[in-house]
């Protein structure tokens, strides 16, 4: 908007948008060698809204992986792996978290109980049920399905 609007500018008014302009540049830098400010913050704030995002829309696929998350958000496994070091997590990690989570809401659901606990694993990308089980049981201290005895209880 500011460049359609360039054109129309008067010199005057020219000199005053590049004098704030300078101005703002000048306080970002300052405040980023202060250490207030991360200059790659937003980037990587961006990445990261990237990755959750191609995670989410491929977690149901069991050939989901770190590779096939990166490429999707344009970046190297390494890098996203870096950003996501800032939350103390990795790509690997994130894809198995988010699947049980979703597990997890799927066996809580009372319009999912015709669904037996493989079908929810598998549709949630898991392909080896043992490593399923165990994992759910690392992340929640129940199997999935005394999980679900005792969400229906609930």
């Amino acid at each position: 908007m500011l460049l359609s609007q360039a054109a129309r500018l008067s010199s005057a008014a020219e000199d005053m948008v590049e004098t704030h302009l300078l101005d703002l540049i000048a306080l970002a830098l300052g405040k980023a060698a202060e250490g207030k400010v991360s200059l790659g913050s937003s980037t990587r704030s961006l990445v990261r809204t990237k990755l959750y995002a191609a995670i989410e829309a491929q977690l149901s696929s069991p050939a989901l992986d770190a590779e096939a998350v990166a490429s999707a958000a344009g970046v190297s496994v390494r890098y996203a792996n870096t950003v996501l070091a800032e939350e103390n997590t990795s790509l690997g990690r994130l894809i198995q978290a988010r699947r049980l989570a979703r597990c997890r809401e799927a066996l809580a659901d009372p319009g999912q109980m015709h669904r037996t606990v493989s079908e929810i694993a598998y549709g949630w990308g898991f392909s080896d049920m043992t490593h399923f089980g165990r994992r759910y049981k690392a992340a929640y201290g129940l199997l999935p399905s005394e999980f679900r005895r005792h969400s229906r209880k609930a």
